[in-house]
């Protein structure tokens, strides 16, 4: 039997009388790459808030490295790290204090934080540059610096939403060099989204599409392929998903009926 290390059963979330995400049920394998596709409006990111224990669900249950992430909360967020797709490093400190600082967060040894953090950022070439301000580097820096914070406390699972966004296709190539050596070299779990179907398509080993707040299939790529007897992993999507238009207006009404029921609660 797999060894599953993410296991959702039966999540909704309701905001009001929308609901964001609808009874959905899905796993994940020990030291997979894990891709979760789905247009603008479709829950993706309401489902990793509730992954990631940034909001509770209205009903379901998670388990994250065997923990129940609703009743376990410290034990499952010591299980993963997370890069958001909005940069959340402190500009005003420097490579080296942004590390830090995590590691105090998550009460990592002075001994264990200082190996782990020259290890992780020369891992990520930017030990050259330890001391410099954050608010002086580029877009890519940033990001590489971000993976080397999210993975400074050893996590098994790494949740990555849309990692890659804006960066030059270079320095994406570059990051996912980075991403798949982890996950061959130290069997650390990826869960990533992105709007880049061809990172999909070249990284993911399972592939889930959600749409309107459900799973509407899951499987390897040529699972997906062969379902939709499409080509390509875009063309599997927009058959199964719809037109651009349709994604765009239902994932800003969405978003905009979202927000009126959260402040008038």
């Amino acid at each position: 039997m797999a060894d599953v290390i993410i296991e959702v059963s039966h999540l909704t979330k309701r905001f009001g009388d929308f609901t964001a995400v609808n009874d959905v049920s899905f796993t994940v394998e020990r030291g997979q790459i894990f891709a979760f596709l789905g247009p603008n409006g479709a829950g993706k990111s309401t489902t990793i808030k509730m992954l990631t224990t940034l909001l509770t669900p209205t009903s379901g249950d998670i388990k994250l490295n065997g923990f129940d992430a609703l009743r376990d909360k410290d034990d499952a967020r010591k299980s993963f790290g997370i890069v958001f797709q909005d940069q959340s490093l402190d500009d005003e400190l420097t490579a080296y204090e942004n590390m830090e600082f995590h590691a105090v967060l998550y009460g990592i040894p002075l001994e264990d934080r200082k190996k782990g953090i020259k290890d992780l950022l020369t891992l990520v070439e930017l030990w050259d540059r330890r001391d410099s301000m954050v608010k002086t580097f580029s877009g890519g820096m940033k990001r590489r610096l971000e993976i080397a914070r999210g993975l400074l406390h050893r996590p098994k699972i790494f949740f990555l939403d849309e990692p890659t966004q804006g960066l030059d296709p270079q320095t994406r190539n570059h990051m996912w060099h980075y991403i798949k050596n982890l996950s061959e070299k130290e069997g650390i779990t990826i869960f990533f989204t992105t709007h880049y179907l061809e990172e999909a398509q070249e990284y993911a080993e399972r592939i889930a599409i959600m749409d309107q707040g459900k799973i509407i299939t899951e499987g390897n790529l040529v699972d997906l392929l062969k379902k939709t007897g499409e080509k390509t992993l875009e063309e599997a999507f927009l058959k199964l998903t719809g037109s651009d238009i349709r994604e765009e207006s239902a994932g800003k009404a969405d978003q905009l009926r979202m927000h009126r029921q959260m402040r008038g609660r």
